[in-house]
């Protein structure tokens, strides 16, 4: 039988690991991505067009890279050595990236999505 206790700790961590959209803040926080096999955490993020942009990349297995063709980023993530990159969007819409480089069976499924919206 779950006590009260672990209830409450599965429900701190959905919310704190959860799959939705994070938000990058205007006091040029930096949004930290982890990929995985073969997923990205969080999926995708939410920004907005003209505000500069930080992501820490952490890899939690084997290499990956993130590729955002339409943001000029492509940048290969190691595990045990985060990497940092910047980008300024231009325009609103969705932009599509992925992982750019074979990290198993499932790589063709490893999407990611920066929602890009107005000032």
């Amino acid at each position: 039988m779950i006590n009260r206790k672990t209830i409450l700790q599965l429900a701190l961590l959905c919310i704190c690991c959860g799959g939705g959209a994070a938000s990058a803040d205007s006091s040029g926080g930096v949004i930290e991505i982890h990929a995985h096999r073969f997923v990205f955490n969080p999926p995708e993020i939410s920004v907005k067009k003209g505000e500069t942009v930080k992501l820490k990349l952490v890899s939690d297995d084997v290499p990956h890279s993130l590729l955002i063709k339409d943001l000029g980023v492509n940048q290969v993530i190691v595990k045990g050595k985060p990497a940092v990159v910047t980008f300024t969007p231009d325009k609103t819409g969705d932009v599509h990236g992925q992982c750019g480089r074979f990290c198993g069976a499932g790589h063709g499924k490893m999407t990611f999505v920066v929602h890009v919206t107005g000032n």
